[in-house]
Order: structure tokens, then C-alpha cells, then sequence
């Protein structure tokens, strides 16, 4: 029986790329995001050219009730989750504290750590029913170093951090692994998201070194769930080598 994935933010970056490596490796995948009809073409790709099963789910994860109703009524045999990937996570605008808006707030907050909570929940229960799982958490390390006018997603993810080593406690007893992946600069369409659409200042975060990749991070994530069952990374930080002394560049 092949084993299970569960990807959120899986029509773009860094969820797809694990989309792509999971479904190559041999996984069936339940694919999670808020555009169907990129679901739709990533899964119709994944299963012909893998022969692995895909499930997918499109919907808000900012919404609890919606958050329920897509998982809970997945049929039973797809709640056998074996990773899941708690991909899904955004920033928007990069403004002073005195400057941000409240509507930017509540969609980093929503999204960051409430979605994230939403989901983590209902597979944590099914996990625990299946006696194995392992959940895998996208930090970043604005979570681990603040940076000027990134606060409220640099405490987002902060809190992302300290729900991975609490869920790591709460859950060890089920013998379910919780890791926390912390990447540097990824050139996705993360800084097209955080500027609104504006390409032109979205392209300038990358300028004079060279970002991690979508696939650098997913072949990360790949290696952590790969590890033997004795075998917990609990916390990983991966940088582009311009970043490696912890030295946040180019915030634009």
C-alpha cells in the first residue's frame, strides 16, 4: 500500500515542488490550495506521468468551516496520512508597524497560524488513530531572526516555531514526528504575493545573490520525511549561501 502526503499551498512553490518529488518517489498525495484548476492540471500531470493516486481540495484555508468539511470528507481510506506538509503561508505588504494595515494582519495571522492549526488538528486525530505520521511545518527564518518592517509576519512565523516544538511534545506520545523547516530567501511567488502583484519589485528581493530554489527546499523536506522511524529532525534552518551568516539582504 503506498504511503500518503497532505499538501497545503500545493498549486505553487514550494508545495508543488513537493507535489512533484513525493509523487515521484511513490506517494499518493492529497493536494490542498485555493485555485482548482491548478489542482486540477497538477494533478492530472502527477498521475499520468507517476501512476500515483491524487486527491484534491480547493479551498480558503483561512476558513475553519471549510478547512473541516474538505478533510472530514475525504473518504476513509485517504485519512491514512502518512506526512503532512503544512506548506500553506504568505506575507503581505512590508510596512512599519504605525503603517501596516489591519486587513494584511489578519490574512498573515489567518493564514500563518490559524489555517496551519485548522489542518494540523484533524490529521493530527487521524494520525494518532493510524499509530504513525509525521507533520512537517514551513517556518522561516523570519521566524528565528526579525527583520526591519517584517514584524507581524516575522512573529507569524515565530509562532510557527513555537507550535512545532509544543506539537512535537503533545504528539511524541502517538509516535508522531513534528519537524520544523526554516528556509532563507526562496524566489517563488511568495514576494509577487507579499508586493501585491508588482513583479518589477517583486524581481529586485533576488537582486546581487543567488535565492534558495522551490526544489532546494522540497528536496529538504523530502530528506526529513525519508528519515528512518528512530530518526526526528526537530529543527532545521536552510539558507542561500549569501545568507548564511543570518544577515537579512535585500527586504525591499
Amino acid at each position: 500500500m503506498a504511503k500518503i502526503a497532505l499538501i497545503t499551498g500545493a498549486t505553487a512553490g514550494i508545495g508543488e515542488a513537493c507535489a512533484h518529488l513525493f509523487a515521484r518517489e511513490g506517494y499518493d498525495l492529497i493536494l490542498t490550495g485555493r485555485r482548482q484548476d491548478r489542482l486540477d492540471q497538477l494533478a492530472q500531470y502527477l498521475n499520468t506521468t507517476y501512476n500515483v493516486r491524487i486527491a484534491t481540495a480547493a479551498f480558503d484555508i483561512r476558513s475553519q468551516e471549510q478547512v473541516l468539511h474538505h478533510l472530514e470528507t475525504l473518504p476513509a481510506e485517504l485519512k491514512q496520512v502518512d506526512v503532512l506538509i503544512n506548506n500553506a503561508g504568505l506575507s503581505q505588504g512590508l510596512d512599519p508597524i504605525n503603517k501596516g494595515t489591519f486587513a494584511d494582519w489578519d490574512t498573515m495571522v489567518d493564514t500563518n497560524i490559524k489555517g496551519l492549526l485548522y489542518v494540523s488538528k484533524t490529521v493530527a486525530n487521524w494520525m494518532i488513530d493510524n499509530g504513525r505520521g509525521h507533520i512537517i511545518n514551513l517556518g522561516s527564518i523570519a521566524g528565528k531572526d526579525v527583520y526591519p518592517n517584517g514584524n507581524v509576519y516575522c512573529a507569524t512565523k515565530s509562532a510557527v516555531d513555537a507550535l512545532t516544538k509544543g506539537m512535537r511534545m503533545d504528539l511524541l506520545q502517538y509516535g508522531i514526528k513534528v519537524t520544523a523547516i526554516h528556509p532563507g530567501a526562496v524566489e517563488t511567488e511568495f514576494s509577487e504575493v507579499r508586493f501585491k502583484g508588482d513583479k518589477d519589485r517583486a524581481k529586485k528581493v533576488y537582486e546581487g545573490f543567488t535565492p534558495l530554489t522551490a526544489h532546494d527546499v522540497a528536496d529538504t523536506i523530502w530528506w526529513v520525511a525519508s528519515r528512518p522511524a528512530h530518526v526526528n529532525i526537530n529543527d532545521l534552518v536552510l539558507m542561500p549561501t549569501a545568507q548564511a551568516t543570518g544577515t537579512m539582504i535585500n527586504r525591499k
